[in-house]
């Protein structure tokens, strides 16, 4: 692999701008950017995710769609390229059936919590979410691809039953709302 960054501390953002993929600058505050930080967050907090112990299963699902994020990213970092593919977002439909297919049916809200684990996967579905708003706004004036939009959207899904999942498999229950 080339070296794609040699300097770190550039200085070129100094001013409130930033660089995008194909070398255009806009503000650090654009829509864009928003979107694509947000992306950038989510993805940490699944980085912070994973330093828990996880089933192996789980773990190795956390690394992929680590990898698909940062796919996302790039499409967002360069205005008119595609790199999220229909493909990553079938990959999660699936994922969330096997995982959705061992859990009892929902009878009431569940509040985040239960396991550290499962915690955190709530975190990450509330970051996901405001991901997923911040790529919305942005498709309000620019093309975002329709991927982009299904893979956030089945992304949170994905955490909150894996919240349950977690749970389950640390035998706690869930944490359920009350009136």
């Amino acid at each position: 692999m080339a070296t794609r960054l040699s300097v770190i501390a550039t200085r070129t953002g100094d001013k409130g701008t930033t660089g995008l993929g194909d070398g255009s600058r806009i503000d650090k505050d654009a829509p864009r950017i928003v979107a694509l930080g947000d992306v950038d967050e989510l993805n940490s907090v699944l980085g912070l995710w994973r330093t828990e112990t996880l089933p192996d299963d789980v773990d190795a699902l956390l690394g992929k769609i680590q990898h698909h994020l940062f796919d996302l990213g790039g499409e967002l970092c360069i205005p008119g390229h595609t790199a999220l593919m229909p493909e990553q977002v079938q990959f999660l439909d699936e994922a969330l059936a096997h995982y959705n297919a061992g859990l009892s049916k929902l009878q009431e809200f569940i509040l985040p919590g239960g396991c550290r684990a499962a915690a955190l996967a709530h975190v990450a579905r509330s970051t996901c979410r405001r991901a997923e708003r911040a790529v919305v706004v942005l498709g309000r004036n620019e093309q975002v691809s329709e991927p982009v939009r299904q893979y956030l959207n089945r992304l949170s899904d994905l955490c909150f039953v894996l919240a349950r999942v977690l749970n389950q498999a640390a035998g706690q229950s869930d944490v359920l709302w009350r009136r």
